[in-house]
Formats: structure tokens, sequence, C-alpha cells
């Protein structure tokens, strides 16, 4: 009986601490869930309180600039109550004389840089953006966020020799046989140290921010959210495709990480310009690169907008504008492949006078129809066609296909009449951008996303060649070179057409006109080269 007592409390005991076991073993369960029930709730506030620091910024950015430009507006058009409620107290908040509004803009432009800068890296690209789009912001605004192309925060170079370490498989000091931890470049998305391997070659090391894919697809979600809210209310902000813009950006910015693919980007530009002794791209050491880390050749020269030193050096800093200007339009006209971000920390003139191109991480791609009608905007603008410019207008996109032609081509010739007593050379592109924005407010027309990084990349170039040659004026010295690319393209295509009707005699009328247009294309062409001789 005793026996059999000890027994069941044997039993009843090994139950109890297997029920013990299983207790412990539900309770870990228990934690792990709440642990991740606590990681996923962190995470929402995250969000949230990121996506409310956003706005706030943003809506205070734009109730400021929305006040700024009531109280400057003429009383006569300025309607309703509230509106007027509104200007009588913006003109009192605000004083509107040159100087003071001059210095107060240059005040709120230094906050809007500090804010973003603070925002990180994904709102550092959206400011950089900014900085180009004299349409939208005062220029005060303009130079304040130009200098988000230099003036970047750096990160800890601890974190990048742990980053280093990660994607190569090694400590950096068995892998370079220098390396110097200043430094020599900050950007949004990461930073360059100069180095040199065991081999000899002077490189430079570009290493990613840490986190980054993280803070940009969080950021991307948030703004993605408050895009879909504003497509509710089309009339709040007219003429720019938010959504459209947003989806370009994420998938440049994303591109833009990868630097395997930036260095795929700087092969395609090598093989584009292998026949322009003038141009250079730097050699990539494909096996020091991955994802995140990416190693190229480092270049000795001059930054582009240094006119002093260049002129000490014996270059002239016309001739590399002209350089410069050329490049692209090879790029936009021919290759319908450009490296969309111009800036000049991303330029360099060699000592042997070669211009050097890096950072190839955010690139933009153009189709032939495209580059065709984009030829055919130029010319137009160049002879004051304004019929012709308003049907490139609609087939572009800028304009919506049903408005009436008759609508927009006042708005046009007013601006032509204003720039017809003036030389060419007088017409500068951002002034004539941003004499545009008005009309864009006004008319129905939308700037569309595929034009975003031309528009960023032709405005970067034209501030380049004014700060280094100031008669520079883009549109003048792209004429001739435009000219010769259509040249090009209509002769290749009567050459195809005639050898199609020689080989198969297909019949139909040969275009006799396009035979003329190429004849007087030739003689153009031909006394612009004579004449830049």
């Amino acid at each position: 009986m005793l026996r059999a007592l000890t027994r069941r409390i044997r039993s009843e005991w090994r139950a109890l601490r297997g029920g013990d076991k299983r207790t412990h073993s539900a309770r870990a369960d228990d934690s792990r869930g709440d642990g991740r029930a606590k990681r996923t709730h962190s995470h929402c506030w995250r969000s949230w309180w990121r996506t409310v620091e956003i706005l706030a910024i943003a809506l205070l950015f734009a109730v400021y600039l929305y006040l700024d430009g009531l109280a400057a507006c003429d009383p006569y058009k300025v309607r309703g109550r509230f509106r007027r409620a509104l200007r009588w107290c913006a003109r009192r908040l605000f004083a509107h004389g040159p100087a003071r509004r001059e210095e107060r803009l240059r005040a709120q432009a230094a906050w809007l840089r500090a804010r973003l800068v603070k925002l990180g890296p994904t709102f550092i690209k959206i400011g950089q953006a900014l900085a180009t789009r004299a349409d939208l912001l005062p220029l005060p605004y303009i130079q304040e966020l130009a200098r988000l192309q230099d003036e970047v925060p750096p990160f800890p170079s601890s974190e990048a020799a742990r980053i280093l370490q990660e994607e190569l498989g090694a400590p950096p000091e068995h892998l370079f046989a220098v390396i110097h931890w200043t430094p020599i470049a900050s950007a949004s998305l990461g930073q360059v140290y100069y180095g040199r391997l065991p081999s000899g070659e002077e490189v430079a090391i570009k290493v990613q921010r840490p986190r980054l894919r993280e803070i940009i697809q969080l950021d991307l979600a948030i703004l993605k959210r408050i895009a879909r809210w504003l497509k509710r209310y089309p009339n709040l902000f007219r003429g720019v495709d938010w959504t459209g813009v947003l989806d370009e950006f994420a998938a440049t910015i994303f591109e833009e990480m990868n630097y395997r693919q930036e260095a795929l980007h700087a092969e395609r530009f090598r093989e584009n310009f292998r026949r322009w002794k003038e141009v250079y791209v730097p050699k990539i050491y494909w096996a020091y690169t991955t994802e995140r880390i990416l190693t190229m050749e480092y270049i000795h020269g001059v930054k582009v907008t240094d006119a002093e030193e260049l002129q000490r050096r014996g270059l002239s800093p016309a001739r590399v504008n002209r350089l410069l200007a050329r490049t692209y339009l090879k790029q936009l006209l021919e290759d319908g492949f450009f490296h969309a971000d111009p800036h000049p920390g991303n330029l360099r003139v060699m000592p042997d006078g070669r211009l050097a191109f890096f950072d190839f991480g955010m690139v933009g791609r153009l189709d032939a129809s495209l580059q065709r009608l984009m030829i055919e905007a130029f010319f137009h603008i160049v002879n004051r066609d304004v019929a012709g410019l308003v049907d490139d207008l609609i087939q572009l996109g800028f304009l919506d296909p049903n408005v009436d032609p008759r609508l927009i081509r006042p708005l046009v010739e007013g601006l032509f009449r204003e720039y017809l007593g003036l030389k060419l050379s007088e017409v500068k592109f951002k002034e004539l951008t941003y004499e545009l924005a008005e009309v864009v407010y006004a008319y129905p027309f939308t700037i569309p996303a595929r034009f975003t990084y031309m528009i960023r990349a032709l405005m970067e170039l034209e501030g380049i060649g004014i700060a280094i040659d100031p008669d520079f004026n883009f549109i003048e010295v792209a004429r001739p070179f435009a000219r010769e690319y259509l040249f090009k393209r209509e002769a290749r295509q009567l050459r195809k057409e005639l050898l199609h009707r020689w080989l198969w005699g297909r019949d139909g009328a040969f275009h006799v006109e396009r035979l003329w247009r190429v004849v007087k294309l030739a003689v153009r062409v031909s006394l612009d080269k004579l004449r830049s001789r």
C-alpha cells in the first residue's frame, strides 16, 4: 500500500513537473509573441510619428509659401472674404520691401534645409531635386538647397569600417594597403574614402550609409500614403503628377542604392563614349565592389566650377563648358541614356584636360520617339514657332490632349514677344522655365514624371555653365549640335527609304520634302562647323 501511494505521488509529481515544463514552454512562446507584438507596436508608432514629423514640416513650408505669395498678390485679384482676410494678416506678418523679403526668404530656406538634413537621406535627395526647380521655388531656396550637394553630415567611420568588413569579408586593413578614414566626400546615400590597393592603384571607396534601405522604405511608404491623399484633391496642387513623380523617385533611388548597378551604368557610359578622347570614366574594381561598396579609380583634377584654377593650369573654362554641353547633347539625343546628376561634385577636369564623369547612381533613359519630339520642340522654341510648340507640348504630355490649342497659343506668344527683342544669348533656360511656372498653375499643364530628372540635369548644366563662363547659354550652344543630330537622323531615315525602294521596288510617292529638308540641314551643319573653327 505504501509502495502504491509512493508510486502515485511520484506519478503526480512527474505530471506536475511536466505541466510546469509545458507551462514554461507556453510562457516562452508567449514571451516571444509579446516581443514580436512589442516590435510591431513600436514600428507602428515609429511610422505614425515619422508621418506626423514629415507632414508638420511640409505643411509649415506650404503655408509659409502660400501666405508669402498671397501677401505679394494684387488685392484686386484676391477673391473671397476668407482669402482677403488671410491676405490682410499676411501683409502685416510679412514685410514686403525687396531687401526684407529677400532676407526673410533666405532665413526660411535655411530652416528648410536644416529640417531636410534632420529627416535623413530620403529628404536630402528630395531637397537636391528641388534645388534644380527654379519653376517651383524662389531663388533663395534654390541657392540654399544647392548646398545639400556638398554639405551633408557624415556618418561615423567606425560604421563604414564595419560595413566594409561585412560586405568584403575581411577587415579593411587586410584589403587595402592604405585607407584614410577622413571622408573626402559625404553624400545623401553614402560617403567616399581615399585608399590604395595592395597592387598600388589609388582608389575611391564609396560606402553606403548604415540601415539605408530600411530608412528609405519607411519614408517611401509614408510618402505614398500622403500622395494617395493628395490625389483626392487635384485642384490643391495643380500641374504636378505626385504619384508618377514619387514612383520615378522610388525606382531611381533604389537603383542608386545598388552600387553594382551603378558600376554597370559606368561601364555603359564608357562604352557610349569610347570614341571621345576628351571624356573619361574611372575604372571599376569589381573584386572590391558589392551592392553597398563601390571601389573605383581615384581621379586627380580640378572641380569643374573652379574657373580660376582651370585658367591657372592653362585650361579654358569656355572649352570645358562646351565639351560638357556636347556630351549631354550626345547623351540625350543620340544615346538615350544620360547621367541625371551632373552637379559639380560628380565632374572633374583632369590635368590633361579630359572631362571625367563619376557617380552613375542616378541615370535617365529616353526612347527614340521622345528624342524626336524633343528635337522638334527645341527648334520650335528657337524659331518662335508657337503653333508647333503647342502641338509639341500636347504630344510630350505637358498639356491635356483635350485642351483647345487656341487658348494656349496667346500665352506662348506673349512669352515669345517678351523675349523676341532679346538676343538668344540673353535668354536663359532657367529664366524661361521660371516664366512658364505661372502658366503651369493657371492652365491645364502637367510636368510629366519622366521629365523630372532631365529638367534637373539641364538646370545643373546651365548652373555650371554660368559659374565658369557668364556669357554661356545652353540653348545657343545646343543649336548647332541638335541640328547635326537631326541631320544624321533624317539622313539615316532617307537612306533606309531609298535602299528599301531600290531593293524591293515598292510603289509609292518619294518624299521630296524630306530630301529637301536633309539638304538644308546639311548646309546648315556645314556652316556651323565652319563658324566653330
